[in-house]
Parts: structure tokens; C-alpha cells; sequence
């Protein structure tokens, strides 16, 4: 059980940082496009892995569930 607890940690820290990178793209704290287009990259790739932790997390789920 000890990487679910893990998944679960570290889907948080993700979260937290596609949160602080969104307050900063809001903020207007891109210097420039190029800034701009690296912070969106950053988000995607961040929202990839939330995905793909979730489907792994479902999976843990649904194993314990069913044992």
C-alpha cells in the first residue's frame, strides 16, 4: 500500500504546481512568449502525468478493492 500512498503524494505536489503556475500566468508574470509558451508546456506535461497517476492509482483501487 505504500505507492498508493505515494501517488497520492505526489498527485498533490503536481496539483500544487499547476496551481502556482496558472496564478502566475494570470498574473502576467511571463516576460515574454517564449516564457509564456514554456509555462503552458510545463502545465500540459504536469496534466499528462495527473493522468496518468489517476489510471494508476484506479488501478491500485480497484485491486484492493477486490481482494
Amino acid at each position: 500500500m505504500y505507492i498508493a500512498d505515494f501517488l497520492h503524494k505526489y498527485k498533490k505536489d503536481l496539483t500544487n504546481r499547476i496551481d502556482d503556475i496558472s496564478i502566475s500566468l494570470t498574473s502576467g508574470s511571463a516576460s515574454d512568449i517564449g516564457h509564456y509558451k514554456a509555462m503552458v508546456g510545463e502545465i500540459q506535461g504536469l496534466s499528462y502525468a495527473l493522468e496518468h497517476i489517476q489510471t494508476l492509482l484506479k488501478k491500485v483501487d480497484d485491486e484492493s478493492d477486490s481482494t
